[in-house]
């Protein structure tokens, strides 16, 4: 597969403080793209203008504040969501805005960012032509998904990118388990016996900046390392590193449902994901095992704390 373009593209970019998003600004900004971030404060807009990217203060909710913003882009990278019971509600209003600035012009990118629970259990390794069977936590996004797809037919170059769960870093699931184990106690979800799909920030964010400048790049990408890790031994792993060893409980499902609901059962899925699609674009994991990087990881937590 031959590489991604090299050329100067502007970006239009949601999310760019958040997790996913930060990756992703830092790996386009990394490529030498023009990147614009929309961002609901001042202070958000202050802090990336001191790393070069320009910002628009503005509101996903409210499309009359995005649209003009959003104009004039050679590419659109959706990676924002907002929490709480109006998410998935304003996930649609952004995508609908920013695919329309997307097919105002010819050979428009739009990425959306998915997520690999809309696969529901996949006991033995799926790519991306597997069928859906989302967890109850995000039954809305086949939809989303279908919206972003449908952009094709209009000229858009559209594409859905469905990460695995995102480690490295202060942040995120996994950095919640390192916070965990600093604390003294880790929860794990049922027998932990069940798989998690992973990928590392650092890589998920260079598969954004593949798809973008890759002129093939369409449809459906998976993003996780293709490895096959059983959360108790993610957790063990994060056990063993931290400098004294936490309790480790078992939560019972029953308990879990009624402390965090339907994302209880998202985070007990038992998943194999794999990413053909994204490899044959040449993309390839730096990290292919969060367990066994998780003294580098622990560092790479700490010093996320710290630093914020």
């Amino acid at each position: 597969m031959d590489p991604p373009v090299d050329v100067t593209m502007r970006i239009f970019l949601t999310g760019a403080t958040g997790y996913i998003g930060s990756a992703a600004l830092e790996a386009l900004v990394r490529g030498g793209h023009e990147v614009t971030a929309l961002v609901r404060s001042r202070e958000n807009a202050e802090r990336l203008l001191t790393r070069d990217v320009h910002a628009v203060v503005g509101n996903l909710a409210d499309p009359t504040t995005s649209r003009t913003a959003a104009e004039g882009f050679d590419a659109y990278v959706h990676a924002a969501f907002e929490s709480g019971e109006r998410g998935p509600g304003v996930d649609r209003t952004a995508i609908e805005t920013l695919v329309a600035a997307a097919s105002a012009r010819p050979d428009t990118v739009f990425v959306y960012t998915s997520g690999i629970w809309v696969l529901g259990h996949q006991r033995a390794p799926v790519d991306e032509s597997a069928a859906l069977n989302p967890a109850a936590h995000v039954a809305w996004r086949p939809e989303r998904e279908r919206l972003v797809i449908d952009a094709g037919r209009a000229g858009v170059r559209a594409i859905v990118v469905r990460p695995g769960i995102v480690y490295g870093g202060a942040r995120g699931i996994v950095g919640d388990l390192f916070k965990d184990a600093a604390n003294g106690l880790m929860r794990v979800i049922g027998t932990g016996d069940n798989h998690w799909p992973l990928v590392y920030d650092r890589d998920l964010g260079d598969l954004y900046q593949r798809l973008v400048t890759s002129p093939e790049a369409a449809g459906i990408y998976h993003a996780t390392d293709d490895g096959e890790e059983r959360v108790a031994d993610i957790v063990e792993a994060i056990a063993s590193v931290v400098p004294v060893r936490p309790e480790i409980r078992r939560m019972p499902m029953a308990e879990a449902r009624k402390k965090m609901g339907a994302y209880a059962d998202a985070l007990a899925l038992d998943q194999l994901v794999r990413s053909p699609r994204a490899r044959a674009l040449g993309w390839a994991p730096t990290l292919q095992s969060m367990a066994d990087n998780a003294s580098r990881l622990f560092e790479e937590w700490r010093r996320g704390r710290e630093a914020a």
